[in-house]
């Protein structure tokens, strides 16, 4: 495999990441998890700024870093890797031209062509003639363009982008987003975001990483589509309430769901079957009392929308228009969702 094949190891403080990733060449993998999960330990072992305690990462089929004995490590600067975070982290004394040709002309490239090479990629990250400016003349958006086209600008094997969009608004990180969709095609990357549109518009593949380790993988909208946890279900914004087949159906609680989707009617043939019940806020109705794929539920809270207002309930959410439901914390409710808006999914 000439893309990236790694296994990392590393001991923290308060749990261990143990995380095994691979990307193709050119490929570009999404890693998602909750705060703290150990996204950020990862890229930074990948990029060779922190030390693995066991395992191994494989960079373009050479290995740059092994702790098996003899134990191998390549320094950041040799390993082809660029990381691109939330700062920018441009060279403020630099103009916008002379920040992107520095990783060039560092490896060699004369002054000139470093030069010509850089007002190019300018160009492709929307900052045609705009090489002249200082890095405090640009905004965030320009500036994190302007980041962007200085790490792809140096040809690294692999890029590794630690939520670069995060800090910028919503119609800047749109338009960024797009951007980096056309200039990351054939270049290997790793990607980590808390934004499912992130991982929808830029990855093929998607690993979600809770407590130091994978707990599912797969093909972007696969994952999403079938959430093997709570965390995954948020950014998906869908309900998923863990329970069991019964009889063909879905029970957990005092709940008894049935679904039309005939992939989880076959899930809900075999009795005891972990399955989880999966459904959209927009799809859940709240209703006066008992009736068919109905359950009573304790709300949490209540959350204004721009349509009306999210119920928090504790097994899952409703959203309702303005003047719906008067409903508080406290209070018992019934939701009931459609037999056509339900899924279920298995329990890993």
């Amino acid at each position: 495999m000439r893309g990236l094949r790694a296994h990392v190891v590393v001991d923290r403080p308060r749990f261990r990441v143990d995380v095994a990733i691979d990307a193709a060449a050119g490929e570009t993998v999404a890693v998602m998890g909750p705060s703290g999960a150990g996204k950020s330990t990862l890229l930074e072992a990948l990029a060779g700024l922190a030390p693995l305690h066991d395992g191994e990462i494989v960079v373009g089929g050479r290995v740059v870093e092994r702790t098996a004995v003899p134990r191998v490590r390549t320094a950041p600067m040799h390993r082809g890797v660029i990381l691109l975070n939330q700062d920018p982290r441009l060279f403020p004394h630099l103009s916008a031209r002379e920040n992107v040709a520095f990783g060039p002309r560092a490896a060699g490239t004369p002054t000139d062509a470093a030069r010509a090479n850089a007002d190019v990629w300018l160009e492709r990250v929307g900052l045609a003639g705009m090489g002249e400016r200082m890095p405090r003349e640009l905004s965030g958006g320009e500036q994190q363009r302007v980041a962007i086209a200085r790490a792809l600008s140096a040809s690294p094997r692999v890029v590794l982008l630690d939520e670069p969009l995060v800090a910028l608004d919503p119609v800047t990180a749109s338009s960024i987003r797009g951007m980096l969709r056309n200039q990351l095609v054939g270049t290997t990357t790793i990607a980590v975001t808390h934004d499912a549109a992130d991982a929808v518009a830029l990855a093929e593949r998607l690993f979600i990483v809770e407590a130091g380790v994978v707990v599912q993988s797969g093909a972007v909208r696969e994952v999403l589509h079938a959430p093997a946890s709570t965390f995954v279900a948020s950014i998906a914004d869908v309900n998923r309430m863990p329970g069991v087949a019964a009889d063909g159906r879905w029970t957990g609680g005092a709940a008894l769901l049935t679904s039309a989707d005939p992939a989880s009617q076959a899930l809900a043939a075999t009795d005891g079957a972990p399955l989880a019940a999966v459904f959209r806020p927009a799809d859940v109705r709240v209703v006066s009392g008992a009736g068919a794929n109905a359950w009573p539920t304790e709300v949490v809270r209540v959350e204004p929308t721009l349509s009306g207002a999210r119920i928090h309930t504790t097994s899952g959410a409703a959203d309702i228009g303005a003047g719906d439901a008067d409903v508080a914390p406290g209070d018992t409710v019934w939701l009931q969702v459609d037999p056509s808006h339900m899924r279920f999914v298995p329990i890993p």
